[in-house]
Formats: C-alpha cells, structure tokens, sequence
C-alpha cells in the first residue's frame, strides 16, 4: 500500500491578485477541478486557478494546521513565501 501524500497550496491569478489557500490529499485530482471550476465556490468565482505554491505532508494533521497558519497570514507574508519558492510566479500545474 502506497502512502497517502497530503498538500497544502496556494492558487493565485497574478501576483498582485486574489489568492487561496486549500488542502488536498490528491493535488492533480484537485488542480483539474479548480482549472475547469468544476466545483463552485470563491476560487472559481474569481477564476483563481494558477497553482504558485505547494507543501507536502505524510499525515493529516500536519497539513490541516499548516492550512490553518497560513490562512491567518497576512498577505505580504503569504507574497515573500511564494516568492522564495516561486519568484516568477509560474503555474506550477504547466
């Protein structure tokens, strides 16, 4: 049995735009459905669908706490984060 993968990550649509913050235990499964808005809700209704950010976890937990820290982040925290992973901001999705 394959162990389960657990990520957190951040879509933007541009670097001064709106961003959101989610959990998934599948990040393919997951970017498919925020790129065809299959399911409705504040990513989709603002076209927030450009993958800049992801951390990865073994259990859930870990990724559940993370989500909840960096949603309480101010926004110039959640930039420079990016930033030092993804300076271009570029669709890590492709």
């Amino acid at each position: 049995m394959t162990a389960r993968i657990y990520a957190v990550y951040i879509l933007a649509t541009r670097k001064d735009g709106p961003l959101y913050i989610g959990i998934t235990n599948d990040i393919e499964r997951r970017i498919a459905e925020h790129k065809s808005h299959a399911i409705k809700g504040h990513a989709a209704k603002y076209n927030i669908d450009q993958l800049v950010y992801v951390e990865t976890f073994d259990e859930p937990n870990q990724a559940i706490e993370r989500e909840k820290v960096l949603k309480k982040w101010r926004r110039a925290w959640k930039v420079a984060l990016i930033e030092k992973e993804n300076p271009a901001w570029s669709d890590l999705a492709g």
